[in-house]
């Protein structure tokens, strides 16, 4: 793995902070940061204007961002808004874990801890910005609730996939899964299940494949697209190709990974919990690691007019964080 340095430009009377590991690296990244004080924040969507969509799982609400920082709510949610995409209507769509997280502060770091008594499930959320309505589309399949609604991604047709993060109980773990819904309310699959702790989904710029990280394993899985809301049914006899998919690479040692965005040449970056950061996977396994100043980054979204502009949330400390990427993100298919 190749390890990056960063350079952070931090608001006027901050301290300016380096790290630099691989002094045979390319340039550093120069991080700006645009916003602070949020309350774990996290589903970041960059906007035409410069200004960022996101949530705040701590928070509970979706907040608008300006270039300036300034933060203007655009909805309460309730329950724990986790990831969030602007779908064909315009509208934006959110996993909302339903309130899941505990939050307690360690160090002066927010982190969140076990289910609290009152929690029953999550749903999928849309929100209208142009009326303010926000409703439950979805919260159960085949009658079970979700566990923890955590990140989706829109296909060119105009449906999306996302992950259920499985969740902690006393006993053990509930498994998560990978699902696909449309719009209109009408349908829902799930294309995969009895994953330990599905995150971040995205598609490739062909959209032949979904990619999905596995939180707690620091794995990020491959799996081929039949059709538009279908992948290819998983090999079910023993042999080399018994698997649910193709792992692209699981990362060495207590690694965690969480949500995604793609490149527009088919890099795959996921925020990465421990070793708190960007990791960059090419999809045929080798990984590169841009580190943040939070152990606990979340989510990464790209914007501007080259789609060179990366946004990061680091939750535990509240921040987003803006920077030049080295490469063009891809651009999504409904961003406004």
């Amino acid at each position: 793995m190749k390890v990056y340095g960063i350079g952070v430009r931090l608001a006027a009377g901050k301290v300016f902070w380096l790290c630099r590991e691989n002094m045979n690296a390319p340039p550093d990244l120069t991080l700006e940061l645009v916003a602070d004080d949020l309350r774990f924040p996290e589903g970041p969507v960059a906007l035409a204007d410069g200004s960022v969509i996101l949530v705040e799982i701590e928070g509970r609400r979706l907040l608008r961002v300006s270039p300036d920082g300034r933060k203007d709510v655009l909805v309460e949610t309730g329950g724990g808004p986790n990831g969030a995409a602007i779908g064909p209507d315009g509208a934006v769509w959110i996993c909302n874990n339903g309130g899941i997280v505990t939050w307690t502060k360690r160090h002066g770091l927010t982190v969140g801890g076990p289910p609290p008594p009152s929690y029953q499930g999550g749903s999928i959320q849309r929100f209208d910005p142009k009326s303010g309505r926000l409703e439950t589309v979805y919260e159960a399949y085949e009658g079970a609730r979700f566990f923890w609604p955590n990140d989706l991604v829109f296909d060119r047709q105009g449906g999306f996939w996302f992950t259920d993060h499985g969740c902690s109980t006393p006993l053990g773990r509930n498994f998560g899964a990978l699902y696909y819904a449309t719009v209109d309310g009408a349908h829902i699959s799930r294309q995969r299940t009895r994953f330990i702790s599905p995150n971040g989904v995205g598609l490739s710029p062909d959209e032949r494949v979904v990619y999905m990280a596995d939180s707690h394993l620091g794995r990020l899985w491959a799996f081929d697209v039949a059709e538009p809301g279908r992948l290819v049914p998983p090999r079910l006899e023993p042999g080399p190709d018994f698997s649910p998919g193709r792992v692209v690479a699981t990362l060495p040692g207590f690694q965690i990974l969480d949500s995604l965005a793609v490149e527009a040449g088919g890099k795959i970056c996921v925020a990465t919990i421990m070793n708190g950061g960007i990791t960059v996977f090419d999809p045929a396994g080798a990984t590169e690691h841009y580190p943040f100043p939070d152990y606990h980054c979340t989510n990464i979204c790209f914007g501007g007019k080259d789609m060179r502009t990366a946004w990061v949330t680091a939750s535990s400390t509240g921040k987003l964080y803006k920077a030049r990427w080295p490469r063009p993100g891809l651009t999504l298919n409904f961003n406004l």
